[in-house]
């Protein structure tokens, strides 16, 4: 896996021919005790077996038990975090704990929360963790945006190659609790154009769809146009964070929102060969499903 910067919120993967598989994650909250950090290791260790890249479309980080946070609650803080040098304290700790990870990250975009740090306290937390964290381990991980694109350059076989635009956006609003976030994806079907792969996360949902569009395209082999069905796959990343508990109480409880699935998703990259007649082609199959148990 190699991965490169082309501008701020657009990047390159290249996955050689046994790569297939990129981790999808969203929501992490790392830093908030209410984080399952027992699934996270487990799904983290599960990439680390799979030789799996990484990307995180934002909320790496909770961060809201700041003095100027309004929200903040000494009982949402961990202990090893519960100092004078709060935000220091929590992205050091996190270089640490993701340091046996380093090398299969990629992109790590932004969330809400990272950007009300950067609003409020007038210092990024997401770029000084991967400045510290690619130092540390002399790695390459890049910072992306609150939205950005990644483009997925897989290696087949000799000179063959098949690319996929994946546009990635944290996400906005509450989701629906009977839409579960559709109208966020058939949103992003009206809003972007020339991608093959929409992720969101935000809502802390965990699903995907594919929807199919009529397209004519130019066929450089044949020197001509021909009629494609475009596949687009389209997935919500679920989070890291489970607030509803029991239902007793608590913000989350209180505003009516339900109990949510946890954990990230998988996307699968396959490819084919298809003949017709004197016809050879490839055609790359993808997909995406939640981590094993």
């Amino acid at each position: 896996m190699e991965i490169k910067r082309i501008s701020r919120n657009l990047h390159q993967i290249n996955l050689d021919q046994k790569e297939s598989k990129i981790a999808l994650l969203s929501d992490i909250h790392w830093d908030n005790p209410k984080c399952d950090r027992e699934k996270l290791k487990r799904h983290l260790d599960y990439c680390k077996e799979q030789e799996m890249p990484i990307f995180i479309n934002g909320d790496f980080f909770c961060l809201m038990q700041g003095k100027y946070d309004p929200r903040r609650s000494k009982k949402d803080v961990l202990p090893e975090h519960n100092k004078a040098n709060y935000i220091d304290a929590v992205i050091e700790d996190a270089v640490e704990w993701w340091s046996p990870y380093a090398n299969l990250l990629t992109v790590i975009g932004y969330g809400n929360h990272e950007t009300a740090i950067i609003k409020n306290l007038e210092t990024d937390p997401l770029q000084r963790f991967v400045d510290l964290l690619n130092y540390t381990n002399k790695t390459s991980v890049f910072s992306g945006g609150y939205g950005g694109w990644l483009v997925i350059k897989k290696h087949i076989e000799g000179n063959t190659y098949m690319t996929k635009n994946l546009k990635y956006f944290h996400g906005s609003g509450g989701g629906g609790v009977v839409t579960k976030g559709a109208i966020n994806l058939t949103r992003a079907l009206e809003m972007y154009e020339n991608m093959d792969i929409f992720v969101m996360g935000h809502i802390h949902e965990n699903s995907s769809r594919n929807d199919v569009r009529d397209c004519v395209d130019y066929n450089p082999g044949k020197h001509c146009h021909e009629l494609v069905q475009k596949q687009i796959h389209l997935a919500i990343t679920g989070a890291y964070k489970e607030e509803y508990e029991d239902g007793f109480g608590g913000w989350h409880v209180e505003r009516g929102a339900p109990v949510k699935p946890t954990g990230g998703r998988i996307l699968n990259l396959d490819h084919l060969r298809i003949r017709k007649a004197k016809d050879s082609y490839y055609e790359l199959l993808v997909d995406s499903c939640k981590f094993p148990l």
